[in-house]
């Protein structure tokens, strides 16, 4: 199984709030962000870990140097881009053909639920696997629908938008789930990244949209809470959903 890590973003409001470390670095007990995400997929039998950071925090950069010259799986860009779809866009190539689990940074989920969606996901046949929970503590959630066997019928940013859609009128999908930021793929969703970023879209929902649009077979993954570091006061949100205190 290969995996893809988007860290390429600034973490501009963590430091606003007086985080001095890029978000990356940022330790969670302990761990930084990116480190336990390297070690969770590695628990996972990675093939492949491709990581794009930007070029403007060189203590990133030399962090994730010292890591791939510890682990050869590790394969690391360096680019600053506009949105994360630009860098996945940047990295497609890299992971290559097959199946891969794509995921932001500053995602931070239970570590058994993962592996269990893992494996879930090897043994699917269709095109996509999207990671979902009905718990909602962001500033601007995406809100998939889904039928009854949880293939996703859509991806809404609100639940008007999703009560004004055509799935929200055939009576058949409901909307309770939000996005939670990972995603599992496989390398026919390369075309529709690429008809995106041609059309000059620059948003993940955006391309997850596209995904339906073009027909790709896409199921919702249910996690029991998955959360974003945006804001310092996530940092304490997120220890004590670890460590069962939520």
């Amino acid at each position: 199984m290969k995996f893809a890590i988007l860290a390429a973003g600034e973490g501009s409001r963590l430091a606003q709030e007086g985080i001095e470390s890029p978000k990356p670095l940022v330790r969670i007990y302990g761990e930084s962000m990116i480190d336990r995400l390297i070690r969770i997929f590695m628990d996972n039998n990675a093939e492949k870990i491709v990581i794009i950071t930007n070029n403007l925090t060189e203590s990133t950069q030399r962090h994730l140097r010292e890591v791939q010259s510890k682990n050869k799986v590790v394969e690391v860009v360096v680019k600053t881009t506009p949105s994360s779809m630009h860098s996945f866009y940047e990295i497609r190539k890299l992971i290559g053909e097959g199946k891969f689990c794509l995921t932001t940074v500053d995602t931070i989920f239970r570590e058994q639920e993962f592996k269990e969606y893992i494996a879930s996901f090897n043994d699917y046949s269709g095109d996509g696997m999207m990671a979902v929970t009905d718990y909602i503590d962001d500033e601007k959630p995406l809100f998939i629908s889904t039928d009854d066997a949880m293939n996703i019928t859509g991806f809404h940013d609100s639940l008007d938008d999703f009560r004004n859609s055509v799935c929200g009128k055939d009576g058949k999908s409901q909307c309770k789930y939000i996005s939670g930021g990972i995603y599992c793929l496989d390398d026919k969703s390369f075309v529709t990244l690429e008809k995106c970023i041609d059309n000059g879209m620059s948003r993940m929902r955006n391309f997850q949209r596209q995904l339906v649009f073009d027909g790709l077979r896409l199921r919702a993954y249910p996690f029991s809470k998955i959360l974003d570091v945006d804001h310092a006061s996530d940092i304490e949100k997120a220890e004590s959903f670890l460590h069962g205190r939520e």
